[in-house]
């Protein structure tokens, strides 16, 4: 099992689109993937649209992503550089 910790450092926080690229990324991979807030340990199944916005993880959040299975690290890893670059949507413009 591999388990990294996460802060959420987009502006929007974890919302639909967000969510939705985290999802499709944890569902290129066939372990388990779990996401939960280090805040209140509440968890989500990585791989569900609705589970991960249920989290409603703001900017500052943090997270731990749990991954367990044949593929766990590279899906840990793949997830954690997805989050690091805020989901693809923020460009270095000086703006955020």
């Amino acid at each position: 099992m591999q388990e990294r910790r996460v802060t959420i450092a987009n502006r929007l926080g974890l919302h639909a689109r967000a969510a939705a690229r985290l999802v499709q990324c944890a569902g290129q991979f066939n372990c388990q993937v779990v996401i939960e807030r280090a805040d209140n340990q509440q968890s989500a199944d990585g791989k569900s649209i609705l589970s991960v916005l249920l989290l409603a993880a703001a900017r500052g959040s943090t997270l731990i992503i749990k991954t367990a299975g044949a593929d766990e690290e590279r899906a840990a890893e793949a997830i954690v550089e997805l989050i690091d670059n805020r989901f693809g949507e923020e460009v270095s413009d000086g703006l955020y």
